[in-house]
């Protein structure tokens, strides 16, 4: 008999369109929300301008007018969101639209929240304490794999206690997501396999958080197949618009899955790292996943031999006696084949900042639906295991 749930359940959703150009219909979206003026935010390293040139016609062409906003770092920090608040009040702004990486949706997302609330951003960290909605957002991702477009997450630096802050709210999913592989043809192999490695984390995060479901269970497992089959394909062929859909599907499937179903340690302690060291995050979960899933194993063993079905390329039978170890040998093979070869330590982090970043990850909001409980000595142990 098939194990499930007959628990009421509360999902969210952005509306999303998902194909080719869909990102010239940013225009029209925006009108159907009735602006007049948005704020227009992008991320500073967007190098092929087409992009941007291609909404900004979109919204002229309906005679909405745009103030840009790209003063934005790799990890967004509070005094940015801030400053685009700012600059969204001045310019008289009445809605937002974002084109890039998850820094930026992030970075919008927390604008959108301090223009409704008139709060500093740092001040709504943690679940639900956005009081009043955002102004309509319109989300453009030209990454795949932080599905940032379609969660109820944003995450901000604090730059006083040098820690990312996570923020979790249904009023901060966007009103509508526009996935369009085109711009993913322009990102970088090492780009391509950082983002590509956090969509494999929120699906497997979400796949065994305690507050998974069989709606989320779907998304997640489909997500990691497509990620496993695709990823590496779309470093190697990244002008390749087919890899580009099936690796943008995955992202959208993980983002969906995690947004409903939560994170765990791996997602705790990478905003951690992000947070003092200032490092990539998917990165960070790359490096982080095989020491996390060790940790995990013994609290749902049957969810982790599921995954790794899906990992194995070989085709042969999954070894019940040796899941954990195949797993953890899968997802290495993975990163290795994308070009995510360093190590914690590689990376400049050192065994005399764990005991910080254990104490700073210990008060994350993901480690609430991890499936073990963990320990401020097992964050430790860890993040050593990663160095």
């Amino acid at each position: 008999m098939v194990e499930t749930t007959l628990d009421l359940r509360k999902f969210v959703a952005p509306e999303f369109i998902i194909g080719v150009d869909a990102r010239n219909l940013a225009g029209m979206y925006a009108k159907n929300f009735g602006a007049q003026h948005v704020l227009f935010v992008t991320g500073p390293q967007i190098k092929n301008e087409f992009w941007i040139a291609a909404v900004t016609e979109s919204l002229e062409s309906v005679g909405i007018h745009y103030t840009r906003f790209s003063q934005i770092s790799s990890n967004p920090r509070d005094h940015e969101v801030m400053k685009g608040a700012d600059l969204y009040r001045e310019a008289g702004c009445d809605a937002i639209v974002v084109i890039g990486g998850g820094s930026p949706m992030d970075c919008a997302k927390g604008i959108g929240i301090v223009v409704s609330n008139d709060r500093n951003i740092l001040e709504f960290e943690g679940v639900d304490n956005v009081s009043v909605p955002p102004p309509p957002l319109i989300c453009i991702p030209t990454t795949a794999g932080t599905a940032a477009d379609v969660s109820q997450f944003a995450i901000i630096t604090d730059t006083g206690r040098k820690v990312k802050i996570t923020i979790i709210s249904k009023k901060i999913v966007p009103d509508i997501s526009l996935l369009d592989p085109v711009p993913l043809t322009s990102m970088s192999p090492q780009l391509t396999a950082h983002t590509g490695m956090d969509a494999i984390v929120h699906s497997v995060e979400a796949y065994v958080s305690n507050a998974s479901s069989p709606v989320t269970d779907i998304q997640a497992l489909e997500s990691i197949r497509l990620m496993n089959s695709y990823l590496a394909l779309a470093c190697k062929n990244p002008a390749d618009i087919r890899y580009r859909y099936q690796t943008m599907l995955g992202s959208l499937l993980a983002g969906l899955a995690f947004s409903n179903a939560s994170l765990g340690a791996v997602h705790a302690m990478a905003h951690s790292l992000g947070g003092y060291s200032d490092l990539p995050h998917g990165e960070c979960n790359a490096l982080l996943l095989e020491s996390v899933i060790a940790f995990n194993y013994e609290a749902c063993p049957e969810r982790y031999r599921t995954i790794r079905e899906i990992m194995n390329r070989t085709g042969s039978p999954v070894n019940p006696d040796t899941v954990k170890e195949d797993l953890i040998a899968d997802l290495k093979r993975l990163r290795e084949e994308i070009g995510i070869t360093l190590s914690l330590s590689d990376l400049g982090v050192q065994r005399t900042d764990i005991s910080e970043l254990a104490r700073k990850a210990y008060r994350d909001p993901c480690l609430a639906t991890n499936p073990r409980e963990v320990t401020m000595r097992d964050l430790e142990n860890i993040y050593e295991q990663a160095l």
